[in-house]
């Protein structure tokens, strides 16, 4: 079979009004076919797919292709195109899936409990099907005292750690415990109470297994978080990276509308146990107000009440939006997470945690492994501002 003519993709992926409104309009739950067919018809289709592939929602890019109404709206060549790059999507995320399954047996042959977030579980519990969304490695829940010897259980399965057994016997705590897997494109990453800094105040992760239940992905249970805890989960994780991709906030409108039983009262309580109410009210006002998503009415008076996540999601819409496509400053970051945490002192101890805490990126360059974590912690800030210094602009 002839394989589709690829799309001269433009240098400049700046979308346009009538482009962004298009990725919008796919990317919303409430997606109006009508309306996606008039924006159809005039569009700079490579833009689009660019767009799309870099906001992770190629999956809802075709998918609504499908109901746009007229078969004429989308070109052949390119509609061939764009289905081509999904189907790319989909045998990458099959192969995620499958890697799960066996890491997921490793596990328990061995004793180790671990929880599945975001991933596939999220694409079931968000859209009923694992390939919808877009991701690039495995997140597991793992108890700290079970860290090295899930190291040992993956390093068995030919997966390679970035962070050493000797680097855990001495008691160093990443951002995340990642390993890949040579010549294969894939990757798993271990988190816990204490790698998940980003969360404001310690992850219950006794809870949180407690509360666990099983999601079904291709005919297996897989063990995961409640609707709940993953609805607060992936609202910190969009704002730690600043919601810069419209596929985070797809995937809270989408778990939203399919998971009509979610119980708000156990949101609201799960993330003040972890200090994340703004993050939260700002992923669903995003949700809401990009992708008209509907919130019951007192949970919307909550998100709309929150003067703070208002002028957060301002700053989310610019990023969006950037015409240079450049991440935030240093100073725009700091100040972003002094939002998310709310005012006053608790928003300060927030900033200045993340700013003095060491990660592998600390303690691995160049030092000692057995090193005070307390010289890693004074030579974050100096990393960091050497990292995010752009042309004087930080």
């Amino acid at each position: 079979m002839e394989s589709s003519l690829p799309l001269p993709v433009r240098p400049d992926s700046t979308p346009t009004p009538r482009e962004w409104a298009a990725l919008l309009e796919c990317a919303s739950p409430a997606c109006d076919p009508h309306r996606l067919a008039d924006l159809f018809r005039s569009l700079d289709w490579s833009r689009l797919l660019l767009l799309a592939e870099q906001h992770g929602v190629v999956g809802h890019l075709v998918v609504q292709m499908g109901t746009s109404g007229e078969d004429d709206v989308v070109p052949a060549e390119i509609r061939a195109t764009y289905v081509e790059r999904h189907r790319a999507q989909i045998f990458s995320t099959l192969r995620l899936t499958a890697e799960l399954f066996h890491v997921l047996a490793r596990f328990a042959a061995q004793g180790i409990a671990a929880l599945a977030v975001k991933g596939p579980v999220l694409a079931m519990h968000a859209y009923g099907d694992p390939t919808m969304r877009s991701y690039g490695d495995l997140d597991l829940l793992v108890r700290q005292r079970d860290i090295l010897h899930a190291t040992e259980c993956l390093q068995a399965a030919n997966f390679e750690p970035t962070v050493s057994v000797t680097a855990i016997q001495a008691a160093k705590i990443p951002g995340q415990y990642l390993f890949a897997k040579p010549n294969a494109n894939l990757i798993v990453e271990l988190h816990n109470e204490f790698t998940l800094r980003y969360f404001p105040r310690r992850l219950p992760l006794e809870r949180l297994f407690a509360r666990s239940i099983l999601v079904p992905v291709d005919g297996r249970d897989v063990p995961a978080l409640s609707v709940e805890d993953e609805l607060v989960y992936i609202c910190v994780h969009g704002a730690t990276h600043f919601w810069d991709r419209l596929g985070w906030i797809a995937d809270v409108a989408a778990l939203i509308a399919r998971q009509t039983n979610i119980n708000w009262e156990n949101v609201d309580a799960m993330a003040k146990e972890v200090g994340a109410e703004r993050m939260l009210h700002l992923g669903l006002y995003l949700a809401s107000d990009l992708l008209h998503i509907h919130l019951p009415d007192a949970v919307l008076k909550d998100v709309r009440g929150d003067a703070g996540a208002t002028k957060l999601a301002e700053r989310v819409h610019g990023w969006l939006m950037a015409a240079d496509h450049r991440a935030p400053t240093l100073f725009q970051r700091a100040a972003f997470r002094l939002g998310m945490r709310g005012n006053g002192f608790s928003a300060l101890a927030y900033l200045l945690r993340l700013s003095f805490s060491p990660t592998e990126d600390d303690w691995q360059s160049g030092e000692d492994i057995s090193q005070h974590n307390l010289l890693s912690a004074i030579g974050r800030p100096f990393r960091l501002a050497r990292k995010y210094f752009r042309d004087g602009r930080s």
